[in-house]
């Protein structure tokens, strides 16, 4: 399994709810887990029947066992409900998350989150859906938040609630999509890779058989499997203490003399004498072929 590369799931449905006036619900899971992807999802339910959602039993995925989650997931994509409920997700790789945190032009979870959420509602958009309202769980300041998707999506109505997805229907939805898959994708994972007897737990720094799978499974070379955000804290600190250090040569030798070089040089140094450089700047043709030098009086 690639953990390297992000991925965008579409259901099958989706083209039922073309032309319909629709309300989407956003939400997403494992934000906080040092393990695994964090995956967007977004809910398409017709406005009109909205109220029908009731009979699938979505409430906040936290609220719900394993067992619960992944009945009411079946029944999501079961034949009879095609025409009630669809879904469009977008799964972001561990790699992908920690390149983002970790890069010279940084790109914050929360930064990452808005534009996901933005990307998935433009799909629903794209596939021809009317899009009447969406309803978001908030990250962030949920002012900024709401003004930014207004701003991007200014024909449609946003709301973002805190705990969306304990208070809207749809938006349960989209949380039991998102957490499903994303257990899944771990199980899928755990099955291929993960030493028989072993258990890497909830995936969350707090858990003590997430900690010790971190520790066990470290290469002091390598370090960890694609499937560890190794930008959390809790992978870092056990990067720096237990791998082998890498120390990056200079490729220049210091003993050398290093000849001038107008590469690296501040802007303001182009604009005074600077006799150390020793530099003698080479006259452009055009005025040597015609005799024209500068002067400072005329």
């Amino acid at each position: 399994m690639d953990w390297s590369e992000n991925k965008i799931v579409i259901s099958d449905n989706l083209q039922n709810f073309v032309g319909k006036h629709c309300t989407l619900g956003v939400d997403e899971a494992g934000r906080g887990p040092v393990l695994g992807p964090m995956v967007y999802a977004c809910g398409v339910c017709v406005t009109d029947n909205l109220e029908q959602l009731s009979t699938l039993k979505a409430k906040d995925s936290k609220t719900l066992t394993e067992d619960e989650r992944s009945t009411i997931f079946k029944n999501m994509q079961s034949e009879k409900n095609s025409n009630l409920f669809a879904y469009t997700m977008k799964l972001l790789s561990p790699v992908f998350i920690s390149k983002s945190m970790l890069g010279r032009s940084k790109y914050n979870l929360n930064e990452i989150s808005h534009d996901t959420a933005m990307e998935l509602i433009q799909i629903v958009c794209d596939a021809g859906v009317v899009v009447d309202k969406v309803i978001l769980d908030t990250v962030g300041p949920t002012e900024k938040y709401e003004a930014k998707l207004k701003k991007r999506f200014p024909k449609i109505d946003i709301l973002v609630s805190k705990k969306a997805d304990s208070l809207h229907t749809i938006v349960s939805a989209a949380s039991i999509c998102a957490k499903v898959t994303r257990d899944n994708y771990l199980s899928q994972w755990s099955e291929s890779s993960v030493p028989s007897g072993q258990q890497f737990g909830s995936g969350y720094p707090s858990d003590s058989n997430t900690v010790a799978f971190l520790n066990n499974s470290l290469d002091k070379v390598f370090g960890f499997h694609s499937v560890v955000r190794f930008s959390w804290s809790t992978a870092k600190q056990l990067l720096d203490t237990k791998c082998v250090p890498v120390v990056w040569e200079d490729n220049e030798n210091n003993d050398e003399v290093k000849q001038p070089s107008r590469l690296g040089k501040r802007l303001t140094s182009y604009f005074q004498s600077n006799k150390a450089d020793n530099i003698v700047l080479q006259r452009h043709a055009f005025f040597e072929e015609r005799c024209i030098s500068s002067v400072e009086e005329i």
